[in-house]
């Protein structure tokens, strides 16, 4: 069985998060992992499994992202897909899930593509890596929702690893007759 892994990452936490994954999966399929701003032309009907991460930035994934979605919904439709968000807003349980994040949600209800396994994970802060004007519009919505506004820290790590560990055991041995409605 192959499998695809493609990832949207803008600070590199979507991408850290896919490596993941793939060690997962690489010990039961084989694996290929790449950045889909690279994946160029990609033959997606030559994998059985593809799974596809991003990232949201402002409230908003990577248009690259967006493009190769609208681009290859009707083949990721064919085979066993899956999705994966990672956003800040998910620091917080109750958002922690497709049905309650509010860009997971929105994105899964706009889109042709209906992935057959769905997760919602917290990204990571790093502070140092964003500009100043970045770092001060990323520490006033850290502020207004509560979270943590120490741009001295160096990275600030808020994904659940256990969750993205049962989420990839999950989509490995999702079959296809399952309901295909996610919301």
């Amino acid at each position: 069985m192959k499998t695809l892994i493609l990832f949207s990452s803008r600070y590199g936490q979507t991408r850290k998060i896919s490596y993941y994954i793939a060690g997962i999966l690489q010990k039961k399929v084989e694996c290929c992992i790449k950045n889909i701003e690279s994946a160029g032309d990609i033959n997606c009907l030559q994998y059985d499994r593809i799974l596809i991460g991003a990232s949201v930035y402002y409230g908003h994934f990577h248009p690259p992202f967006e493009q190769f979605i609208k681009k290859n919904a009707n083949i990721l439709n064919q085979v066993i897909s899956g999705f994966f968000s990672v956003n800040l807003v998910a620091r917080k349980p109750e958002k922690r899930t497709p049905e309650t994040n509010p860009y997971t949600r929105k994105f899964l209800l706009q889109s042709l593509w209906k992935p057959n396994c769905c997760a919602v994970f917290s990204g990571a802060l790093r502070y140092p890596d964003y500009s100043l004007l970045n770092r001060f519009m990323i520490k006033l919505i850290m502020y207004i929702t509560k979270g943590d506004t120490d741009s001295k820290k160096p990275f600030i790590e808020y994904t659940d690893w256990k969750q993205v560990r049962y989420f990839a055991n999950q989509f490995l041995n999702f079959q296809k007759f399952y309901n295909k409605n996610l919301l």
